[in-house]
């Protein structure tokens, strides 16, 4: 597993950004290590735990439908495909708002499952962490921000959904797309060529 190291002054970057937030100065859950577990409320009332979905893969997607760059991947519809993609591999993909109730952008349950069905997403479920808890577990950053754990609860990628670090919706069609390839291999039994990079897009509103 080839994992890419942050160059010195990212680091230190993050490091202030981190600590402004409240966060651990490192990221938390890196590829290799046991993904942290969580419950939290779906937006259709039912409590759902991470630890259930072992066994399974599981993709988490940190979502704000007010930021730009999670708008980018939804109006291009390329969360969607991705999320039907994998459901269709038979993975488990669990949308995660860390958004504080007292920010502008939060939206109630009900509102937050409506502009997922608005979408046309296909997540399993879209959880409300309004307390930040799992966000932090997973030193979540950034909207989107992803992270693919395996059948034994172990992270095999975290970070970024492409490479094109932009809110333009164009720029989905020349993206590598991180987490198409790094659940492909992974599925396929294959060490993940690229299994953590630097995630892109808004603030988590924490």
């Amino acid at each position: 597993m080839i994992v890419r190291a942050f160059a010195p002054a990212l680091v230190a970057t993050f490091a202030v950004l981190a600590a402004s937030a409240g966060l651990p100065a490192f990221a938390a859950a890196p590829p290799g290590s046991t993904a942290p577990d969580f419950s939290l409320p779906a937006t259709d009332g039912r409590s759902v735990k991470l630890s259930e979905f072992r066994g399974k893969w599981v993709v988490l997607e940190w979502v704000n439908p007010g930021c730009p760059y999670v708008q980018k991947h939804y109006v291009s519809r390329n969360m969607q495909t991705l999320q039907r993609e994998s459901g269709g591999r038979g993975a488990v993909w669990l949308a995660v708002n860390s958004t504080n109730p007292s920010h502008a952008d939060y939206l109630k349950p009900a509102a937050m499952g409506q502009w997922m069905t608005a979408q046309g997403a296909a997540a399993h479920a879209t959880l409300m962490d309004e307390a930040g808890q799992a966000g932090r577990a997973y030193t979540a950053r950034t909207t989107p921000q992803m992270v693919i754990i395996n059948p034994d609860g172990k992270v095999v990628y975290h970070g970024a959904i492409d490479d094109r670090r932009s809110s333009n919706p164009d720029d989905v069609k020349t993206a590598r797309n991180h987490v198409r390839a790094a659940l492909g291999e992974a599925m396929a039994g294959k060490p993940v060529s690229v299994a953590s990079t630097t995630p892109y897009g808004c603030s988590v509103k924490y």
